[in-house]
């Protein structure tokens, strides 16, 4: 089963809890969350300072959620490895409590920070476990955010909780564009703008870089992803790594797609003919298991990409949104146009 599917499929199910909601409304009263529609009342220490002058509310609208805060977020908890990366990235291993879902080793220039933060589950914890580092904020993949997962993101806002949407897993076209505001959001919300848009700034200039590298491209090369194989393979479409590919001046075959991520048929591969096939590295089969089963496979023997023996191993890790997509662009242009490197 591929991790995609293994993000929704394998985990235990947990919603939110009957019991214990008393204490949960207790350790949660004072969290920083404006929640739309609900009025406060002030507390003694809140009437007793209301003369000084009211911090900034910052708004975000994520998706179709508007999330408020008065003040940065003091205890964050990431769910999933390529936003852990993201925060890491931003400098705000301090106010981390928590990560999850682990996809693979984390970049070696946040290791040491990495390791100092508290991994909650190597999937996705219970809501328990979740509440048990007193979050006041979690950010995620959409999958994070289900009865799979640690419930919706209506659920968790009751509790005092905004959860923040990594927003290419609810896009109906992601890219690039969308990990650039989603940096820039998390900038603003836990106040380091600046670092933000330094860290923006450089992934644009970094692909541009790569691209001037590619130069003018009469006809893009065709490129087939191979993620795993099922009764047939298991490849993408509508997603953000087929707008990696074509950063890197490739063509996904199976672009046409509607699904982020489809199972088709190896017949129609081949009609489709490939020049490269990008194997997508993650679990097992390795990716050189992956290789090894197209070239012993006599019926794919005439797909141009394997009778030239043309394959780009790329960490899937690297085509979630986050800061790696960089690496992923770089990766790929260099298998498609090694000549150009």
């Amino acid at each position: 089963m591929n991790k995609r599917n293994r993000q929704s499929s394998s985990m235990k199910k947990h919603g939110l809890l009957h019991r214990g909601q008393k204490m949960m409304i207790t350790m949660f009263a004072g969290l920083t969350l404006v929640v739309s529609g609900c009025g406060n009342g002030a507390t003694p220490q809140e009437a007793s300072t209301n003369s000084q002058p009211a911090a900034e509310k910052i708004q975000i609208k994520n998706g179709e959620h508007t999330l408020t805060f008065e003040q940065a977020p003091k205890r964050v908890v990431s769910m999933n490895q390529h936003v852990t990366e993201m925060l890491l990235a931003l400098g705000l291993e301090e106010v981390m409590v928590g990560t999850a879902y682990p996809d693979d080793e984390v970049l070696p220039e946040y290791k040491a920070k990495y390791d100092q933060i508290k991994l909650l589950s190597k999937q996705y914890p219970s809501l328990e476990v979740f509440l048990s580092v007193e979050p006041d904020f979690v950010i995620g993949r959409s999958s994070a955010f289900t009865a799979k997962g640690i419930g919706s993101v209506e659920e968790l806002q009751k509790i005092g909780i905004p959860a923040y949407t990594i927003t290419g897993t609810v896009s109906k076209h992601p890219t690039v564009d969308e990990v650039y505001e989603d940096m820039i959001q998390l900038g603003k919300i836990l106040q380091v703008e600046d670092r933000a848009k330094d860290i923006v700034a450089k992934m644009k200039t970094d692909i541009q870089s790569i691209q001037q590298k590619i130069g003018t491209i009469d006809k893009p090369v065709k490129v087939l992803v191979f993620d795993s194989v099922n009764s047939g393979l298991y490849t993408t479409g509508n997603s953000l790594e087929t707008r990696l590919i074509e950063m890197a001046g490739g063509q996904n075959v199976f672009g046409d797609l509607e699904k982020s991520w489809s199972e088709v048929s190896w017949e129609e591969a081949i009609k489709r003919a490939p020049d490269v096939i990008v194997i997508n590295d993650y679990d097992k089969p390795s990716a050189e298991e992956k290789i090894k089963y197209l070239l012993e496979n006599k019926a794919l023997s005439d797909i141009p990409a394997i009778k030239n023996k043309r394959f780009v191993s790329l960490p899937l890790s690297d085509v979630f949104e986050g800061v790696r997509n960089v690496r992923a662009v770089e990766i790929l242009a260099k298998g498609f146009y090694p000549e150009k490197f």
